[in-house]
């Protein structure tokens, strides 16, 4: 029997039997899109948490380990084993290879989020991505000493908008923590999503940091000493420390020559890290994450493609007379096996397109919602070349299991199926 007539009888025999191939048919398509959007998911992530900083050359901090100073400087979690002088970073800045420079004051909170004391200047110079500019939803940077601009996520789980009056407290954290409640803040921005931690941050002035904390010592607040929000004006705001800076050069070229700089600094013992080499050390620590859960998708896959095989080989009871029939009329018991694992392929195909098209559909309507709420940034696309490879991998798996029911019916002779069994 030719390829054409044996897969039109596949395809007949397959929708005689619609109703059963097709639970199979939605358990492969929906294994494949799960497959495909872990996929995807995983090459996103991993390039937005590469991404999660774009155009520093160099962070620099207290000297602390590489994977340390970048959790608490870009992804605000931790915090840092000693500050940095101001004078420190004033010489930092002023550096002839330094083009500009972002100073970083962390230490409070509001309900959960961090807050990040910086310069107006951080709104122009901090990107993210691929060299993408931090954009306002609405309103502008701070101007004023209790001003504050709002990421995204914040923004929508606290409900704030525009005008809205809020509190910090004092460390990180939700629990035991004291209020500097004397001292209120107004929202005058809130950001656009970034799918970074940008979107789950504060961000206040450096000054506003200092007049926080002009009645407090040594992480209290001192007894009797309580200076009123409209009085800090009177003195001097300048930081005296600082958490961690952001360093972008003139040249790129200089940038090992201005590491080693920061390194066998003599004021005091700092670190400067390549962002782009310490967040790759840092994806490798939680890279059993991502391995596991492509496993567990490889798994659904080879769940769906056994119960393909389960149903196929089910239905071979049912089915000995019709092929009997068949080899009655002609078919050897090549054409048989062939007729089987065409079917299983044809299910497997179709099911694997299916579940290639149910991702590129879920990932153009409802990125922006992952983006927003979640913090997930899935970009739409057609499929990438990893994502083809598993779709192809599906397929193969498919036919290759397809073989196990045409090997059974290869195997059913003539007189098996006209022959009823006592």
């Amino acid at each position: 029997m030719s390829p054409a007539p044996l897969m039109r009888l596949a395809a007949r025999s397959a929708w005689a039997r619609r109703l059963t191939l097709g639970v199979t048919l939605v358990a492969i398509m929906l294994s494949t899109a799960l497959l495909l959007c872990v996929e995807r998911v995983r090459a996103d992530a991993r390039q937005s948490f590469t991404q999660s900083v774009s155009g520093v050359d160099l962070v620099v901090g207290a000297r602390t380990g590489s994977v340390q100073l970048m959790l608490y400087a870009v992804f605000h979690a931790g915090a840092a084993s000693n500050n940095i002088d101001w004078k420190s970073f004033e010489i930092l800045a002023t550096h002839p290879a330094v083009d500009w420079a972002l100073p970083l004051s962390l230490g409070d909170s509001h309900r959960g989020f961090a807050v990040l004391g910086t310069t107006p200047e951080y709104f122009k110079r901090f990107s993210y991505g691929e060299h993408q500019a931090l954009a306002f939803r609405a309103g502008a940077p701070f101007a004023k000493v209790f001003d504050t601009v709002i990421g995204s996520e914040a923004a929508a789980k606290l409900g704030y908008k525009l005008g809205d009056k809020i509190t910090l407290s004092h460390g990180i954290g939700s629990a035991n923590l004291q209020e500097h409640g004397d001292k209120p803040f107004q929202v005058v921005g809130i950001l656009e999503p970034t799918g970074t931690p940008v979107d789950r941050t504060i961000h206040v002035s450096l000054e506003a940091i200092t007049a926080l904390h002009l009645d407090w010592f040594a992480g209290a607040p001192v007894k009797g000493v309580s200076i009123p929000q409209d009085l800090v004006s009177k003195f001097d705001l300048k930081p005296k420390e600082i958490t961690a800076a952001l360093v972008g050069l003139k040249r790129r070229s200089d940038v090992f020559r201005m590491q080693r700089f920061v390194n066998e600094f003599r004021g005091e013992p700092l670190l400067g890290v390549l962002p782009g080499v310490a967040l790759d050390e840092l994806w490798q620590t939680i890279g059993l994450v991502e391995r596991t859960l492509f496993a567990v998708s490889v798994l659904v896959i080879i769940v769906g493609l056994a119960g393909l095989v389960a149903t196929m080989l089910a239905s071979l009871n049912e089915r000995r007379r019709e092929l009997a029939i068949l080899r009655a009329l002609g078919a050897g018991p090549a054409d048989i096996f062939l007729m089987l694992a065409a079917e299983g392929l044809l299910v497997t195909t179709l099911g694997a397109a299916l579940g290639a098209a149910m991702l590129t559909v879920v990932s153009a309507v409802f990125a922006p919602w992952l983006l927003e709420h979640l913090g997930v940034l899935l970009v739409p696309r057609l499929l990438s070349v990893a994502e083809l490879y598993l779709l192809c991998g599906v397929i193969i798996t498919g036919m290759l299991a397809s073989l196990v029911p045409g090997w059974r019916a290869w195997r059913m002779s003539l007189a098996d199926g006209l022959t009823p069994r006592s």
